[in-house]
């Protein structure tokens, strides 16, 4: 089946399902640099940022579990409805994070409450990436595929990019008394309209082509079909996912709230190191895509981030620790340069590792594996690291380790850009 698809419908694809990805991933940046802000108000005492960082990672504990039935809801019913469900809990979660008494006010009760609210947010977090990945590939081009798939990653990091933003100007206007007292719940608050707006798009789109045309493999469930027949792919995947989001639960949570606590580096400064960076990465990424689609390769692109990060990890934490605020912006720009090609390249290569009836359950069961082990747990796993080796330097072994893993993976794993979709979506037609 062919269909014709309209170049407007196109966009409004990618920004129907751009906008759950900005609103999730505008949450866990305003989490992360706001850390120390939400461990005086939740967590006193001397173990508050290792407490903040267990209530991040405690949400993944539920991801898992919100990507399996997302992902079989998804792969049997469509895209549009199981996407629609989870932009609403995670805006509502986030809202209600913005709203929450602190520790002062009700005890206890607030860390149990934002915990909570971490929760709800981690389970509907945990069929976004799989659906919208596959919504966005699926209605591209055939020879556009990687460059759709990769505004997956653009607007993740666009998202922080807007979260940094908004952090160094209330930094910049408010005392810190006062950003940590009310000043840091003010962006959470935004995310219940942004999440409106989005649950309208989607609403007003048709199922995928890809998906209208494609029929299921067997009668059985997606989630065991795609464990029997597919769990090579599955374990790969996880493998060529962890260290990117090992850095980039690094760069959002743990950079910025390790260099104002332990470096003594000021918040407003350690905010626009972040966004040097992230544009960097931002201005190389869509390029990284094109070039890919044009070439017809993306495995290159995958390889080379990962073992460029092996050979780099090292000389970028000494850039980091030197604690010279010109150091700490190359070590970011650094960092965002050696992410882009893989994440340019990343979303499409393995959303094609699944076939279209089971896409949505493989994507979200190996990128909530990943994210849920590699990913909430970094910034916890180097804060630990640091204060039980005493060595500051021991994140960047860290980072090899898991790079290691991701290199094996990308060469492992089948370059299929030349293969042509299930389903080709038909070159864009005339807008009407």
């Amino acid at each position: 089946m062919t269909a014709s698809v309209p170049a407007p419908v196109r966009r409004k694809a990618v920004l129907a399902a751009a906008i759950g990805n900005f609103i999730e991933w505008f949450e866990f940046g305003l989490y992360g640099f706001f850390a120390a802000a939400i461990a005086a108000n939740f967590f006193p005492g001397s173990h508050s940022l290792i407490s903040t960082f267990a209530a991040f990672g405690v949400s993944f504990v539920l991801r898992p579990l919100g990507a399996l039935i997302f992902g079989h809801f998804g792969d049997r019913m469509g895209r549009r409805t199981t996407l629609s469900i989870s932009i609403i809990g995670m805006s509502a979660a986030t809202f209600v994070i913005g709203l929450l008494p602190n520790y002062d006010g009700i005890g206890l009760a607030a860390p149990i409450l934002l915990v909570v609210a971490r929760v709800v947010q981690g389970f509907s977090a945990g069929g976004e990436f799989g659906g919208a990945t596959a919504f966005m590939v699926e209605y591209a081009p055939a020879h556009r595929r990687t460059f759709y798939g990769s505004w997956q990653m653009f607007t993740q990091f666009a998202a922080t990019l807007v979260a940094t933003v908004i952090g160094a100007l209330l930094s910049m206007a408010l005392t810190p008394e006062a950003l940590t007292d009310w000043g840091w719940r003010v962006p959470f608050l935004v995310t219940l309209p942004l999440g409106a707006i989005g649950l309208y798009l989607r609403l007003r789109l048709d199922e995928t082509p890809e998906f209208q045309a494609s029929s299921p493999e067997d009668s059985g469930a997606p989630l065991m079909i795609t464990l029997r027949k597919h769990w090579p792919n599955v374990l790969k995947v996880i493998g060529l996912i962890i260290s990117g989001t090992t850095c980039t639960y690094m760069v959002q949570a743990f950079w910025p709230a390790f260099l104002v606590k332990n470096l003594g580096i000021p918040q407003a400064d350690m905010f626009i190191a972040m966004m040097v960076g992230i544009s960097a990465l931002l201005l190389t990424c869509p390029a990284w895509a094109l070039l890919a689609d044009r070439i017809g390769r993306r495995k290159p692109f995958l390889i080379a981030t990962p073992l460029a990060l092996m050979v780099l990890a090292i000389p970028m934490y000494q850039l980091i620790l030197s604690g010279s605020f010109a150091l700490i912006v190359l070590a970011y720009v650094l960092l965002g340069l050696l992410m882009a090609p893989s994440l340019a390249a990343i979303s499409t290569a393995i959303a094609e590792a699944f076939p279209t009836e089971v896409r949505y359950s493989g994507l979200s069961l190996a990128y909530s594996a990943a994210v849920s082990i590699f990913g909430g747990s970094t910034p916890l796993i180097l804060s630990t690291l640091v204060e039980t080796t005493g060595n500051p330097m021991s994140p960047a072994y860290y980072l090899i380790a898991v790079a290691a893993v991701s290199v094996l993976a990308a060469f492992a794993l089948a370059d299929t850009s030349t293969k042509p979709a299930r389903a080709e979506v038909a070159e864009e037609a005339p807008a009407r």
